[in-house]
């Protein structure tokens, strides 16, 4: 069996590359998802809300199926390689799927819904499962797992900024409608607006690009006209769309932003998802292979299960994971509602999510550190405790209150970057702790409570994000209920959030592998690997 548990960069940074793909889907997902199903296709908060949660349900019997059938994997490019390669492109062709807009009745829709989350979720489970557990075989060695961990998550942020702060741009790229606009000036600060229509398109968007102004038609049909930010319509080729908009000083035909949403979001997520696979494969070609299970290990189903359910770190593991990934899948949630609907500016959400990706870059990189000087388990609880508070403040936040906004959520998501970086890691942790007490190594079925964790944490936090506007009522496609629920938004923007980190501070209590433990279980480790 090799023994060098050294990893080149090159490898570390081809590693660090399938994460940055694979969080092209899952924060694309995560952070534009919920938002696209209420406002664009239709959906309403709960029905969504329940479309995350319930798709994510039967997660958990797919990703232990996904662990079994990686860890008896046998193939020239190993357990884990394979299947990275396998499912690259089917990846992003089920992130494509999820944002396009067939033409079905409201029960049609619904299905489609089901069945496209539930696609791309056995998907991803089968993708990263195997990436996960690559991790945990590409070195023995647990501070270099941490260091790989760390560029691991440097990639993952990194993709997550690219889909988050790029998606909106594209979508206005790619969904611009320019129609004919005639702006006639009333008074200083209102005008009357006409729009020609230049095609049909469903499900049309026109606001003022500051978002400021508000928007009343000028048609005496409409029988909810109060005024909004924006308006949503179906708009007719030759048709001529007359409003009277107030609150911005000299409006110019570049001012007014009109986007055919579902043309924007379909074009714009297949050319993250041709990018998602292209990562893949580059991730599949720059990693191996180096820890196998002992040389004397036997299949045996049953023994690796009742290994798993005995295993008290990766219990507490799975509960952590699914506490953290609901604290942070709240957060992302929310945020492009936050700022679509409290701050009246869509666009501003994208460089506040590149900020806050950037923010999480670093703390990926400073995990190891801070993990060297007070441990895996300590940094976990610290961060949980240190994120969760300040991500409070959002209570106090006005809608002029940009800096603090932005100031609060790059200082929380600095220490929630952590969380990730250390749960894959003490996942690998986990599997050795086995392989040492047990003699027995089934790194897969370990790390599908990574895959687990994050997509049912995900759905539960989907779920209370949708239940939540609902008690206020909110629907996406009725400017007349956003006011009402904009009480909820900031709820999910702060303490709903921070509840969950302080529940997960204290189950960290109970995870048993400190420093010392791990030096102990590594160096047994080696020294079985090097006389067999």
């Amino acid at each position: 069996m090799e023994t060098n548990n050294k990893v080149s960069l090159k490898e570390k940074i081809g590693y660090a590359l399938g994460d940055g793909a694979a969080n092209i889907a899952w924060r694309g997902v995560a952070t534009f998802l919920f938002i696209f199903y209420t406002d664009v296709f239709g959906l309403t908060p709960a029905t969504a809300g329940l479309v995350l949660l319930v798709a994510r349900s039967s997660d958990g019997i797919s990703d232990i199926l996904m662990g079994i059938i990686g860890d008896r994997t046998n193939s020239k490019y190993g357990k884990f390689r394979p299947w990275i390669l396998w499912t690259a492109i089917p990846l992003g062709l089920s992130l494509s799927l999820l944002f396009i807009t067939p033409e079905l009745g409201e029960n049609g829709k619904i299905f489609y819904a089901y069945a496209s989350y539930l696609f791309f979720t056995l998907v991803y489970t089968a993708n990263n499962i195997p990436y996960g557990a690559l991790m945990g075989v590409m070195t023995g060695d647990d501070k270099e797992r941490t260091s790989i961990g760390s560029f691991r998550m440097a990639g993952a942020f990194a993709g997550g900024m690219l889909v988050q702060g790029a998606l909106l741009f594209l979508v206005a790229y790619f969904g611009n409608v320019d129609p004919s606009i005639q702006i006639s000036k009333i008074n200083e600060e209102t005008f009357k607006v006409d729009i020609l229509a230049s095609k049909d398109v469903e499900h049309v968007n026109i606001k003022t690009k500051d978002g400021i102004a508000t928007f009343v038609w000028n048609d005496p049909n409409k029988t909810e006209n109060a005024p909004t930010t924006g308006k949503s319509f179906q708009m007719t080729k030759g048709q001529n769309y007359s409003f009277t908009i107030t609150g911005e000083k000299e409006l110019s035909n570049d001012d007014i932003s009109i986007i055919d949403q579902k043309q924007g979001y379909s074009k714009s997520m297949f050319v993250m998802s041709a990018l998602l696979a292209l990562l893949m494969l580059i991730t599949f070609l720059t990693t191996k292979e180096r820890i196998l299970p002992p040389k004397d290990q036997k299949s045996n189903l049953w023994k690796d299960f009742k290994n798993l359910f005995t295993n008290k770190p990766w219990v507490v593991l799975l509960i952590i994971g699914l506490l953290f990934n609901i604290y942070n899948s709240i957060k992302q949630g929310i945020v492009i509602i936050y700022f679509t609907h409290y701050l009246n500016d869509q666009l501003l959400s994208a460089s506040y999510l590149v900020g806050l990706m950037l923010a999480s870059i670093a703390g990926a990189f400073f995990t190891a550190p801070l993990s060297k000087k007070f441990g895996k388990r300590n940094l976990f609880i610290y961060a949980l405790i240190f994120s969760g508070v300040v991500n409070a403040l959002f209570v106090f936040c006005t809608k002029e209150s940009i800096g603090a906004i932005f100031s609060i959520g790059i200082i929380s998501e600095f220490a929630s970057a952590m969380f990730p970086t250390l749960f894959f890691v003490m996942l690998g942790d986990a599997a050795d702790f086995s392989e040492w007490k047990n003699g027995r190594r089934a790194t897969g079925l370990i790390y599908s409570a990574g895959s687990f964790a994050t997509k049912f944490g995900g759905g539960i936090a989907g779920a209370i994000v949708g239940f939540t506007l609902s008690a206020f009522n909110y629907n996406g496609q009725d400017t007349l209920t956003i006011e009402g629920a904009i009480p909820g938004m900031i709820m999910l923007m702060s303490w709903i959030p921070t509840i969950v980190a302080l529940i997960a501070a204290a189950m960290m209590l109970m995870y048993p592998l400190t420093s010392e433990k791990m030096g102990q279980i590594t160096s047994d480790l080696n020294q079985r690997r090097i006389s067999e």
